[in-house]
């Protein structure tokens, strides 16, 4: 099972995230239906780190940016998809500085 890090929600089960898709392809603005749907659904299968959205359904909602290796399914990094509004402060980088410890 993956243990996901949420910079909101600290390391949570996968069971409480859904995956979006892949996160290093970005969609044509002007394209095509056929080409559209080609950028969403003929993918690559790589093998090694891949860069990947992931949406905490089970926690604070927030999308994420997960950078997972396809093989291991080792973790390199969590980060937000784009910054919060400015009144809602940003994630402590610091586990130790999230609310239940982060553990």
């Amino acid at each position: 099972m993956l243990r996901i890090d949420c910079p909101w929600c600290g390391t949570r089960d996968e069971t409480e995230f859904r995956y979006r898709g892949d996160a290093s392809v970005s969609r044509p603005a002007d394209a095509s239906p056929s080409d559209a749907a080609a950028a969403v659904y003929e993918r690559a299968n790589p093998l090694g780190w891949h860069r990947e959205y992931w949406l905490h359904a089970g926690g604070c909602r927030q999308v994420l940016v997960v950078e997972r290796h396809t093989l291991t399914h080792a973790i390199q990094s969590v980060a937000p998809v784009a910054p919060l509004d400015s009144s809602v402060p940003a994630p402590s980088a610091d586990p130790a500085d999230r609310e239940g410890g982060g553990a």
